[in-house]
């Protein structure tokens, strides 16, 4: 800061003129930057725990943003890789009260719409599966039984995540297909080696267990044995609980429309006709509601960082009366005082905001990876979590400088 006073000379009398050989009184924004870090190295303790409050909140607007971002971006990438052109068609009420029941024909009429590409079935049946015939009735960890089509797989886009599906074993040989879900319950772990479990008083062996199934989620925690077999041994007659049918995706709509009649001509309003992908999108929108939530929650952590600046910068003020009447002794104009203080508070939420966005992207990244999601951050809310938390920062420290700047010289000397 080149010093002196702009208006009095070595007696303190008026320079009327301004220009007798003294200089303006100047402190170029370099300048500021530097009395304003200094200051601060001064208090470190004090400034890291104003500069964590800061961070806090900025972390936690940027780890929303980018988990939001993930999870979306998850849906998405689901949605197009196993696609929207899928419909399920299950039982709905009967007129008469109670539920009613497909027809045993129904997937074979289905099938034979133009638009519809590929039709599987599965039927649920009134048997238990437990890991071991010692274990009661009651343990079976939520596991249902059901009849599923050959071609069950296929339509659906499912993949096998160990062993193999059940086309690739006799259609009576007594062999079940864990979703997911139901090998963890189950404890079945077909790496361990081959696998017996107790499916209906009878043990059945365990050959395959599916990766999760996005689009039909209840087979994740479901078992799945042969029509055959469930023929043979259990009485199946045929009707199936559900059909997932996968259709051209121009028809999709035309083909959602006529599914009830054609699945069950007789009692059309008895039959239940979703699309799976709506289920997913409005996911989507209720994580995006959510998210606006934990926004605000987000911003109220930022707003106590704010009044945490402002608290330690009014405190500061109050402590370094004595500098401030000493600087402005020596020349400092009250914008120079306010720019001072104003470069303290920007400099603390600027450290805040930027070890709050490494936070928060850190989070966003372990909290992707642990749900095997893309992972999205978006440069948006880098950049708007640093601009934010200097807009806090800045308004935090508007008051103290201002009040700082207010300080007579005279009185500020004698706190000395």
């Amino acid at each position: 800061m080149n010093s002196v006073d702009t208006r009095t000379g070595p007696a303190g009398g008026r320079d009327t003129a301004g220009r007798r050989g003294w200089e303006r009184s100047v402190l170029d924004p370099r300048d500021a930057v530097r009395l304003g870090v200094l200051g601060l190295l001064g208090r470190r303790g004090r400034t890291l725990l104003t500069a964590v409050g800061i961070a806090i909140g900025i972390a936690a607007v940027v780890a929303i943003v980018g988990i939001s971002a993930s999870s979306r971006a998850n849906v998405l990438a689901v949605l197009d890789r196993l696609g929207t052109n899928y419909l399920t068609v299950t039982p709905g009420q009967a007129l008469a009260g109670g539920p009613a029941e497909l027809p045993a024909d129904a997937r074979r009429r289905l099938a034979h719409l133009d638009a519809v590409q590929a039709a599987a079935t599965t039927a649920q049946l009134d048997v238990t599966l437990r890991r071991s015939d010692q274990l009661p009735r009651t343990i079976t960890r939520g596991t249902v039984v059901l009849a599923a089509d050959p071609g069950l797989l296929g339509t659906l886009h499912g993949t096998v995540a160990a062993g193999h599906w059940l086309d690739a074993t006799p259609g009576r040989y007594p062999t079940v297909v864990l979703g997911a879900t139901a090998a963890r319950r189950q404890g079945v772990d077909l790496a361990l080696g081959p696998q017996m479990v107790w499916l209906g008083d009878q043990w059945f062996a365990a050959v395959g267990i599916l990766a999760p199934m996005p689009l039909a989620p209840e087979l994740d925690n479901a078992a799945m044995i042969g029509v055959g077999v469930a023929t043979d041994r259990f009485g199946y007659q045929g009707s199936p609980s559900t059909i997932y049918l996968r259709a051209d995706p121009s028809d999709i709509n035309a083909v959602r429309d006529v599914a009830a009649a054609t699945a069950d001509p007789r009692h059309p309003a008895q039959v239940q006709v979703t699309r799976p992908a709506d289920a997913l999108a409005a996911r989507a929108a209720t994580n995006t509601a959510f998210t606006t939530l934990l926004l605000g929650l987000g911003g109220v952590a930022l707003l106590v960082g704010g009044v945490g600046i402002a608290n330690v910068m009014v405190i500061s003020v109050m402590e370094r009366r004595g500098e401030i009447g000493v600087r402005r002794a020596l020349g400092a104009t009250r914008r120079h005082i306010r720019a001072q203080f104003l470069v303290e508070a920007l400099v603390q939420a600027g450290v805040g905001g930027v070890a709050g966005v490494a936070v928060g992207g850190c989070l966003t990244l372990g909290y992707a990876l642990a749900m095997d999601w893309p992972v999205r951050v978006p440069l948006l809310g880098l950049g708007g979590g640093i601009l934010a938390a200097l807009v806090v920062g800045g308004l935090a420290g508007l008051y103290p400088a201002a009040r700082a700047a207010r300080l007579a010289p005279a009185e500020a000397v004698r706190a000395v």
